[in-house]
């Protein structure tokens, strides 16, 4: 590991924090067709804001950071009750949770693309790791939740300015910036390409090369009426 460096602990706790609000208000909005109770609202927030840190300790091979000080498990918990409990206020402020959900993702971007740095790994798998870092919890909310993956989906652009932070982060490391700096740097670059995914309504192309007929027979979730020259 780069001597001397070390994710601060406030530094971590605030991304545990807004990953717990996060994951909260998310939860409370959830409208499915069995409701959470207030111990599921505060799990998904938990696992939102402690998701990004265990990923990136165990793709580093490390003790997660998160379990080796009381302060993660209760900021995550604590978070996560302020948000479900400010959840009717904050929902009418669609800006703050925009703005939220982008600042999370850049913080758990840099920090594990940082860390990843730090203990030696080359560039393109610190970016790695910071992407998964930054999009784990997310992925884990759907999965846990049973709702479709969000990163998969056109529109979501989460992974993408996840990986444009990191890359950024990565290469002003290499060109000699000190870790903190260019992990500030990440955050903002992340942060700024998902709010302008979010504000032009900016995607990846759409794959398009099933057709909608063959996606329909091949899942059975669509009805499909042959066509005349299909029964030719």
């Amino acid at each position: 590991m780069q001597p001397g460096f070390v994710i601060p602990l406030w530094a971590d706790l605030t991304a545990v924090a807004l990953g717990g609000v996060q994951g909260a208000l998310f939860a409370s909005n959830f409208r499915g067709e069995r409701r959470l109770d207030l111990l599921g609202v505060a799990a998904i927030g938990i696992l939102i804001g402690m998701g990004g840190g265990l990923i990136r300790d165990l793709l580093l091979g490390l003790t997660p950071a998160t379990l080796q000080s009381d302060w993660y498990l209760i900021t995550a918990t604590v978070s996560a009750l302020a948000g479900m409990l400010l959840a009717p206020l904050l929902q009418r402020l669609n800006g703050l949770i925009v703005g939220l959900d982008a600042i999370v993702i850049g913080m758990f971007g840099a920090f594990g693309t940082s860390k990843a740095l730090a203990f030696g790994l080359p560039v393109v798998p610190s970016v790695f790791v910071g992407v998964l870092a930054a999009v784990g919890g997310g992925v884990l909310r759907d999965v846990i939740m049973g709702l479709p993956v969000a990163v998969m989906h056109v529109g979501s652009l989460y992974a993408v300015a996840a990986a444009g932070g990191s890359a950024v982060l990565a290469a002003l490391h290499a060109v000699g910036l000190q870790l903190p700096v260019a992990a500030a740097v990440g955050i903002v670059v992340t942060a700024v390409v998902r709010l302008l995914a979010v504000v032009f309504d900016l995607s990846l192309p759409e794959q398009r090369n099933l057709h909608r007929r063959r996606v329909a027979a091949e899942t059975g979730l669509i009805p499909v009426i042959g066509r005349a020259d299909d029964r030719n």
